[in-house]
């Protein structure tokens, strides 16, 4: 594989659960070194979190062993004396130091950004919270359903009748998580540019109101509130969800030639010359009776046969599959989606990784090596410090002078 672009970056990942997990994983596909540091005799709480009670108390649940492939382990106590030490040399020779505490947490133990900056001028520190390092909300605890409730997203997710209901899957981590690892990436090539790296403070709940897209920006620019749709599309019809002969058919005809071809091809070309169909924003305002009509000619034929016939017609269409009819898709197949691991204290089984949709030069990005056991590098520890600090794995510019105020802080 081309050499990927994060090869030599070395990260500290003292993160938790989801958001900072997932970070640190995109980090390590495209390349990054990632040594999590981890709680000793309980590390990570994903360790204990998934459907199998057994992997659970093995301390390798399948919510850790979803996001940790490709890292390793060590387990330091940041209370300890002696551990405090090893730390600080590990920070001394990093890149990135990624945490998902609450805000202040790790300031309280020490290792606030001014210290952390003291012991190497060069480091990314990248905080990720639920509200921020600063303001109200900043104390206050935060998972993913937190949230999803405060930015407005349950607010429009399900129908009137059913709003407000949480996506279902932890989307506000996941993009918290996206959204670090890419200020990360940026931080680094500025770093590149000036030697100086810097403090991200990452709000996963203003993460999540960005990746909102129009139901935020329909609401500050336009005034206008959005509300819950269930399967439909506010931004054109028809755009949804309907029913061909054995299930739901998800059919996104947005512009004018393609409500042409749909209507053709579903034998109503009647519906083309319909006044109530005449142009987008009389198709939106007669919603209902443009869907009853189609999903009265889609239960003619099957889901799968109205995918092919209309997608091969330039007209987005697709089944709505399950996950598992997700995962076993010969798309993703094609495409290397999934990497066989050897699994984490069981010689027996494979697990399979996910990589993260990015083709690098033609190639799948995928884990180095299989998820850690806890603390399993704890005897490397040492000599991964002496490594990281003898030399600098990508050379840096010395820092750009000042002529800004000195800090405070």
């Amino acid at each position: 594989m081309t050499k990927r672009p994060l090869r030599g970056i070395r990260v500290l990942d003292l993160t938790n659960v989801l958001a900072g997990p997932y970070c640190s994983y995109q980090l390590m596909l495209f390349g990054a070194e990632v040594v999590k540091v981890e709680l000793p005799g309980s590390g990570d709480l994903a360790r204990n979190l998934g459907p199998d009670a057994v992997l659970n108390r093995a301390g390798i649940g399948t919510s850790f062993l979803a996001q940790n492939a490709g890292k390793k382990s060590i387990e330091l106590n940041l209370k300890d004396g002696g551990q405090r030490a090893l730390f600080e040399d590990l920070v001394r020779g990093a890149d990135v130091v990624l945490e998902n505490y609450r805000a202040g947490v790790l300031d309280r133990l020490g290792f606030g950004w001014k210290r952390l900056r003291a012991l190497n001028s060069g480091l990314v520190y990248c905080a990720i919270s639920g509200f921020g390092q600063s303001g109200p909300m900043s104390q206050a605890p935060a998972y993913d359903q937190i949230i999803q409730g405060l930015s407005g997203m349950m607010s429009v997710t399900g129908t009137p009748e059913t709003a407000p209901l949480r996506v279902g899957f932890p989307v506000s981590d996941t993009v918290g998580g996206l959204m670090a690892a890419l200020a990360i990436s940026a931080a680094l090539v500025g770093r590149d540019r000036s030697g100086e790296g810097c403090f991200l403070d990452l709000s996963m709940l203003e993460a999540s109101i960005s990746a909102m897209g129009w139901a935020v920006s329909n609401y500050v620019i336009s005034g206008v509130a959005p509300v819950p749709m269930g399967r439909d599309n506010a931004t054109a019809a028809p755009s949804g969800t309907f029913f061909a002969a054995d299930g739901p058919l998800n059919i996104a005809a947005n512009r004018q030639e393609q409500f042409t071809t749909l209507c053709t091809l579903v034998g109503r070309p009647d519906l083309i010359t319909d006044a109530r169909f005449a142009d987008r924003e009389d198709r939106k305002a007669h919603r209902a009776d443009l869907d009853a009509e189609l999903n009265q000619a889609l239960g003619a034929r099957p889901a799968l046969e109205w995918e092919r016939l209309l997608s091969d017609a330039g007209v987005p269409a697709a089944r709505i599959l399950t996950v598992p009819q997700a995962i076993e898709s010969e798309q993703l197949t094609h495409r290397g989606f999934f990497t066989e691991l050897p699994f984490p204290g069981q010689a027996e089984r494979t697990l399979r990784a996910s990589g993260n949709g990015v083709l690098l030069d033609g190639e799948p990005l995928r884990p180095s090596a299989r998820p850690p056991l806890l603390g399993e590098h704890n005897d490397e520890a040492v000599e991964l410090a002496r490594r990281w600090n003898t030399g600098t794995a990508i050379p840096r510019p010395a820092p750009e002078p000042s002529l800004a105020p000195a800090d405070k802080d």
